[in-house]
């Protein structure tokens, strides 16, 4: 079409995407997380190794099924991705927890292993032989790492400028990643070809919501073990970044991955219904999360005071 997303998705709206999220990014913030070890490993491990590992081993048992195959590949792609920029911070910030730990897992964390996670998905959805990874990772480094190293270096220049100004880098990611969106869903419905059945759909959102309704109860059972060490603003930050999966890397990562493989629009559905999903739940768990966390936090604080003294 006249959009050309060949080359203005692929190439400039995702370089436009990881720029602003380099000019944006508050590099202070995320080193002031960094010694919590701990904690980072828990949502990387679990994101990245026990979520895609889950995923696959359910995915077996749903294959007899006749529900849509590449579908059910575009949910394994869901369970390689890495968490959000997004979506984990905010529901953190608006429960109260560890708000600087979020921040560090959802964005630092997120592009340190983008490139494994989407090398792995590709691996799910084809053979060696038929992945061209000197090429995927070439196009990965220059949309992807290569513009999110120039945004931080030019934020050093104009950090006070963007202190002052605060411009909208929000709204601007939600622009492309709109763009991006809708490039995707004409591909998907423009194929005449497209085999997406209502009941494979259906099922799919259900299997979502008991995914992540599933995935957040187990990282609030083992975050909160008498032997774990964390806090409860830990605890907070470990259900939403564990769970949550990334649309605003994964969309222009499939893209970049998957680019011209037959069944992309269909691969890319779980996600495009995963993160919409992902949000309604984190914002309904909102204030249930948070009277947890308070009352669990007074508890902490009333067994920490001395007992006073019995009079005789």
């Amino acid at each position: 079409g006249p959009l050309k997303p060949e080359i203005t998705i692929t190439y400039v709206a995702v370089s436009a995407i990881f720029f602003n999220s380099g000019l944006s990014l508050k590099t202070e913030e995320l080193t002031s997380a960094l010694m919590h070890v701990k904690l980072h490993l828990f949502v990387q491990i679990f994101t990245l190794v026990f979520f895609p590992t889950a995923i696959w081993l359910f995915l077996q048992l749903l294959s007899i099924t006749p529900i849509n195959e590449w579908l059910l590949k575009g949910l394994q792609t869901v369970g390689c991705m890495p968490p959000p920029v997004s979506s984990a911070v905010i529901l953190t910030k608006a429960v109260g927890g560890n708000e600087a730990a979020a921040i560090f897992n959802s964005a630092f964390g997120s592009f340190l292993v983008s490139n494994a996670a989407f090398i792995t998905s590709a691996l799910i959805l084809g053979s060696s032989s038929s992945v061209p990874f000197t090429s995927i990772f070439s196009q990965l480094f220059m949309t992807v790492v290569v513009p999110l190293i120039i945004g931080q270096i030019v934020r050093r220049y104009i950090k006070d400028w963007l202190e002052r100004k605060k411009p909208p880098f929000g709204a601007i990611s939600s622009c492309v990643l709109l763009m991006i969106i809708y490039t995707t869903f004409c591909d998907t419905f423009a194929n005449p070809n497209i085999d997406l059945d209502k009941f494979s759909l259906i099922i799919i959102v259900f299997i979502i919501f008991s995914i992540q309704m599933s995935f957040m109860f187990l990282t609030f059972l083992f975050s909160t073990r008498n032997n774990s060490s964390f806090t409860p603003a830990d605890t907070v930050a470990i259900i939403f970044c564990s769970t949550h999966k990334s649309l605003t890397l994964g969309i222009p990562m499939l893209k970049i991955v998957f680019a011209g493989y037959e069944h992309l629009s269909l691969i890319s559905v779980p996600l495009l219904i995963y993160h919409p999903a992902q949000i309604l739940l984190g914002s309904l768990l909102v204030p249930t999360i948070k009277s947890w966390m308070v009352s669990r936090q007074k508890a902490q604080k009333l067994t920490r005071q001395p007992k006073a003294p019995v009079k005789v």
